[in-house]
């Protein structure tokens, strides 16, 4: 480390802050530093810095696939700001969904010197079954609190719902369809079961919905279905989609045969993923503050390595309107 403070012209103190991932250095500095480093093979020793601090300040992060923009973005957030605020990252895929398979990336982050687990998992069967967190660990579970032991952290599902279907109520539709998300997972089943709850407690009929499973081709198939088995006359002219993408694939159905958004249907999205602004019409949809999430999981991860007790964080969720929706004609 003398020899990175020589080079660098810099203290051996400023250094040290460095090599421990402290914040209180400006980037440049760092910067500097880092590149020093590199150059001279210098690497900090983890277990040393652990040892002086308590911690690693390495967060783990358990999940499975990035094909769910939800998923993908959680892992952005959280990385992104792991590293403004001195952390390093450690990412943990897992195949399935599974007690063994979660049990075992817990195993092994442990191993990896993690301090703090982020598990985000959709599955219905990480709320219902405990999670297991190795002694001395921290975890935060993205999704509803099942666990008092454990942090957890979540958009507002049945808030965003609420405002999504409400929206095309508002509008004047007699009722409002729902191309759900994947079977089996927590938010596809929140957001379904809130769609239902809206229109029961409305008094408007509940349809059948439309399964989809998160892609833009399984909205695109879900809507050409009903299409093809629906007469004209009797199509929705509302429809709510459990997320972006699959609205777009059901805005690529209902183009092919004819069907102009918003003014033969309406649809409402959920995500505000960057391109819903790009789609034609620019969909309306419910936007979750992806960037929030990723602060509040920093916030937690220190409050809970100082000493504090597990969190529960709900995020609020907004209506962004745009021009996808419209009274019906019919």
């Amino acid at each position: 480390m003398r020899d990175v403070a020589q080079v660098s012209g810099l203290s051996l103190q400023t250094v040290s802050r460095v090599a421990n991932g402290e914040p209180n250095v400006n980037d440049a500095t760092r910067d500097r530093v880092l590149a020093v480093m590199r150059e001279l093979g210098y690497r900090p020793n983890l277990a040393a810095r652990a040892m002086r601090r308590g911690s690693y300040k390495t967060i783990g992060i358990v999940y499975q696939g990035l094909h769910a923009v939800g998923t993908r973005r959680t892992v952005e957030a959280v990385s992104e700001h792991a590293a403004l605020n001195g952390y390093a990252t450690t990412l943990m895929p897992i195949a399935a969904a599974t007690g063994l398979a979660t049990s075992g990336a817990f195993t092994r982050l442990e191993e990896m010197a993690v301090d703090v687990i982020v598990s985000i998992l959709t599955s219905q069967l990480e709320f219902d079954t405990p999670m297991r967190v190795p002694p001395g660990m921290h975890a935060i579970l993205i999704g509803p609190q099942s666990n008092p032991d454990v942090s957890a952290m979540d958009s507002d599902q049945i808030g965003g719902t609420e405002a999504a279907v409400g929206h095309l109520l508002e509008a004047g539709h007699r009722t409002v369809h729902h191309i759900t998300g994947a079977a089996g997972s927590f938010f596809a089943a929140r957001r379904a079961e809130t769609w239902s709850d809206v229109l029961t407690a409305a008094g408007r009929p509940v349809p059948e919905p439309l399964r989809g499973d998160w892609t833009a081709h399984s909205g695109y198939l879900a809507v050409r279905r009903m299409l093809e088995s629906t007469p004209r006359a009797e199509l929705p002219t509302a429809i709510f989609s459990a997320n972006d993408q699959m609205a777009l694939g059901a805005y690529r159905a209902f183009g092919e045969a004819g069907i102009r958004i918003p003014e033969d249907v309406s649809i409402v999205g959920f995500d505000d993923i960057e391109e819903a602004v790009d789609f034609s019409p620019p969909l309306t949809t419910i936007a979750q503050d992806w960037d929030l999430l990723g602060r509040e999981v920093l916030r937690v991860a220190s409050e809970s390595l100082a000493g504090a007790p597990p969190q529960s964080v709900l995020l609020p969720t907004r209506l962004v309107v745009r021009e996808s929706v419209a009274p019906p004609r019919r």
